[in-house]
């Protein structure tokens, strides 16, 4: 089994909205810092679950944004899942309190010194280079969430260079 879900960094300033993961029970993503989305709903498409996700985490209403990657995590302690990753600068709405950790706003040159996934490095890197408008990316785990393999648009990337 698989599942599906989107991630969105939603820019302003120089600075991404960020997710500190320290507020759900039982979360693969604790203590991380992430940006804000989630998993699929039934019958929905990557542009309104990612709309939706938004909304309900950040109380934001995107009104610019677009798909940049599909990300496929293969974990060695969960079951695959196939994230649509956005951007977006623009947005309407305060921002509210999220029930799954703290939102903060961190520009972007701090954001590697945050606990981060080994692969979210690699691809908060790709978004923003701008000779890749769109990529394809394969990350795999171990069953203690250590990087073995990352894969873009079909070839192997070194990952202990990937990562610094």
């Amino acid at each position: 089994m698989a599942s599906l879900c989107t991630l969105c960094y939603i820019e302003q300033d120089g600075k991404y909205l960020m997710l500190h993961r320290i507020k759900k029970a039982h979360d693969v993503n604790e203590g991380k810092w992430i940006g804000v989305g989630g998993h699929f709903e039934a019958d929905e498409s990557p542009d309104e679950c990612v709309l939706r996700e938004v909304r309900e985490e950040t109380g934001l209403t995107l009104t610019n944004w677009r798909c940049r990657a599909i990300v496929t995590f293969v974990s060695g302690r969960s079951e695959t899942e196939y994230m649509h990753l956005y951007t977006a600068d623009g947005f309407t709405g305060e921002l509210t309190d999220c029930s799954e950790g703290v939102l903060k706003w961190i520009p972007k040159q701090d954001i590697y010194g945050l606990e981060l996934w080994e692969g979210d490095r690699i691809f908060l890197r790709l978004i923003e280079d701008p000779s890749r408008p769109f990529f394809d990316l394969k990350l795999v785990y171990d069953e203690n969430d250590i990087l073995t393999s990352a894969v873009l648009d079909g070839k192997e990337l070194d990952t202990a260079v990937s990562c610094e």
